[in-house]
């Protein structure tokens, strides 16, 4: 019951979630729209900065290690566009060492999660952000 007060801003919030496992895009996918969430799946970072611009996410979700372009530079070309330089970065990762949150952070990371997480986990993360949103774009959101 707890979980649901917490996490009852969500509702409407656009989440990118970025993962070369399908596994991993389904459930975070499941449990960010049983939350309300309006979420979109990218198979990698080219993907996702190919839909970023489209979706306009609130959220951006981004495994740390994928093929092609990893999450750490997927996160920091998010980072160096003016358009989405505020938009909240969480990086997801099977490695829960210092040096991989500090890489995170150096790239603009806002937050880091470790896999597997359980919904708790993903929706607090994202909770945590929704709530810092403009007052404008909640009042965009609720009309």
């Amino acid at each position: 019951m707890e979980s649901t007060e917490s996490h009852a801003g969500l509702a409407g919030l656009r989440v990118m979630v970025v993962d070369d496992s399908k596994t991993i895009r389904r459930t975070a996918d499941s449990i960010l729209s049983k939350a309300g969430c309006e979420v979109e799946s990218a198979i990698d970072g080219f993907d996702a900065l190919a839909r970023i611009g489209s979706f306009d996410p609130a959220v951006v979700i981004v495994d740390i290690l994928m093929p092609r372009l990893d999450g750490y530079q997927t996160t920091a070309l998010i980072k160096n566009n003016d358009r989405f330089a505020d938009t909240p970065v969480i990086l997801l990762s099977s490695k829960d060492s210092i040096f991989d949150k500090a890489r995170g952070r150096i790239v603009g990371a806002s937050d880091y999660l470790t896999k597997p997480f359980n919904s708790d986990e993903i929706l607090t993360a994202v909770a945590h952000f929704a709530e810092r949103r403009p007052a404008a774009e909640e009042g965009a959101m609720v009309g």
